[in-house]
């Protein structure tokens, strides 16, 4: 249910930040009778989810056991997954399915009408379900409609959460931290209204806008993982930034991502001269997990002074590859390639961040009342590197878990605090929005160049350095002028930037996403990297140990 912008202070029971299949999952799985708030940066399709064009991974087919999609998740993540956190979302896969299913969303079938499955990077079987290759759009758009028809649910479009509300920024320090709500900015008017409710979800994607190239949609800036650091919640593995092998090298298409799984179907990595380059590097070759590609990938363009590598699936039937992958042959014809004929060119991007906020398998962050969900948390699931098509799958096992987290809870008494409005009396105008637009390309080209695919300490140093002199120029452009997205945006990042590269620094390695010159072998010790803020206290139980 849409709403006009009547009011600048809301109540509701539970407040959602974010739109795509982590937040909608949640916002559907809640009983009816509660008001729900759902909160969308942008337009609501414009989520990660939406883009995602492999598919959900679960177990489906009786050749396949959940020992195995455990076993592979473990490989993928060079087992640092928590071994609870695997298990918890894996087992969820068929009852993900079937509430994909259950909302109405269409996903392609093989000749007997049952439920196709391909295959990606990493797995040892045929798991993954898709709606050919644009399944996260399949998704995004049957789930946006779901929740457009439920009169319980509120949906707030081009609404920019800036910070939670706590009991102890409240200045309630003698009782436990629990959040109440959130500030947010209303592009439409620049009015910040406040959100009151009882439990409140972070479902607000990853951070790979702290990338200078990346394959993310423009809402990735990490605005969740920096507003719960900044309430007192623990931050983990920020270290493992997934590159995605393959991004469309092309100047009329930004941040367009060549879906995995074509190499699933049979495509090849070529060199400029036509060598299938990958089998040099992993015997699995152009099917070993996306950390491997995509450093075979850089390291081949930097020994040969190349811009881009090349993806061939031209030796497919011409028919086979229409049908598999439609929207990738009709998007790259109007860029002039026949993908039946032509190779693609291609290079590896930032995709997905497998570190965040440190959750339960309910979804609870160390504060009371706050949920994280999806690419903003940290379950434990993706370990040193995320397999294929485990993203999707984690947020609705986690979005329906976190669901029931809150129906079990509804019974505690809660009394919203006093909280004031926004106070900008003491803000103005900015004079030259240029600062904003500087300080943003110069913080995602430090970390593309300082904090990539292969990583040195000096590197990182300098990184470390050059951020916290942006970090000190954006908190007092943030102090002194009125909000606004591009701040907000730019605010989070930097925040972020710092999480990624402090926890680099302190993993002495190379694990998986994480490789860097000065470590480069395996440690034997398997650790997270954990990020405490200074005002943390434990007062939520976890179950997340030590791995």
């Amino acid at each position: 249910m849409d709403m006009p912008n009547l009011n600048t202070t809301h109540q509701f029971d539970v407040i959602i930040v974010g739109s795509g299949g982590a937040g909608l999952s949640l916002a559907l799985s809640l009983p009816e009778h509660l008001n729900i708030a759902v909160l969308a940066k942008s337009t609501l399709t414009d989520a990660s989810t939406y883009y995602a064009q492999g598919g959900v991974a679960a177990v489906l087919d009786e050749t396949d056991s959940i020992q195995q999609h455990i076993d592979d998740t473990m490989i993928a993540g060079a087992h640092l997954c928590e071994l609870d956190a695997v298990k918890h979302t894996v087992e969820g896969g068929r009852p993900s399915v079937d509430f994909l299913l259950n909302h109405g969303v269409q996903f392609t079938l093989d000749e007997d009408e049952q439920l196709h499955l391909t295959r990606e990077g990493g797995h040892s079987q045929r798991r993954i379900i898709h709606s050919a290759d644009a399944t996260g759009k399949a998704i995004s758009t049957t789930l946006v409609e779901r929740a457009r028809e439920k009169k319980n649910i509120v949906i707030f479009e081009n609404y920019i959460a800036i910070d939670l509300i706590t009991t102890h920024k409240l200045g309630h320090k003698q009782q436990p931290n629990r959040a109440v709500g959130l500030y947010a900015l209303d592009e439409s008017n620049e009015k910040v209204h406040t959100f009151l409710a009882p439990f409140t979800a972070l479902a607000c994607g990853g951070a790979m806008k702290a990338y200078l190239y990346t394959s993310n949609p423009d809402i990735a800036t990490g605005d969740g993982i920096a507003m719960a650091y900044r309430a007192g919640c623990r931050v983990a593995n920020m270290e493992f930034n997934q590159f995605h092998p393959t991004c469309l090298y092309h100047p009329q298409a930004r941040s367009f991502l060549i879906t995995e799984a074509m190499r699933g179907e049979g495509a090849y990595l070529r060199l400029p001269d036509g060598e299938r380059f990958m089998l040099r590097f992993d015997e699995r070759a152009e099917l070993a997990p996306r950390d491997i590609v995509a450093r075979a990938i850089d390291y081949e363009i930097k020994r040969l002074g190349i811009r881009h590598v090349w993806l061939d699936i031209t030796h497919k039937p011409k028919h086979f590859v229409k049908e598999h992958f439609p929207t990738l042959y009709a998007r790259l014809l109007e860029l002039g390639i026949d993908i039946t004929q032509d190779m693609i060119p291609v290079v590896p991007a930032a995709h997905y961040t497998c570190g965040g906020v440190v959750v339960n398998e309910n979804s609870q962050t160390d504060i009371a009342g706050l949920y994280a969900i999806g690419e903003t948390s940290y379950t434990g699931l993706h370990g040193a590197n995320r397999m294929a098509s485990n993203s999707l799958l984690e947020c609705f096992v986690y979005g329906m878990s976190a669901a029931k987290d809150i129906e079990a809870k509804l019974d505690q008494p809660f009394e919203s605090p006093d909280v004031p409005e926004w106070d900008a009396s003491q803000s103005t105008n900015p004079d030259e929005d240029v600062v904003i637009l500087q300080n943003w390309d110069e913080l995602r080209q430090t970390m593309w160049n300082y904090v990539g695919i292969v990583r040195t300490t000096k590197r990182l140093q300098r990184a470390l350095h050059r951020i916290e002199m942006l970090k000190k120029e954006i908190t007092e452009y943030y102090q002194d002028y009125h909000v606004s997205k591009n701040l907000i945006e730019l605010r989070n990042l930097v925040m972020v930037s710092e999480m990624i590269v402090r926890c680099a620094m302190q993993r002495k390695e190379s694990r998986g996403l994480h490789y860097t010159l000065d470590y480069p072998e395996l440690s034997e010790e398997l650790r997270k990297t954990v990020l405490t803020p200074p005002n943390f206290t434990v007062e939520t139980p976890l179950v997340n140990a030590e791995v």
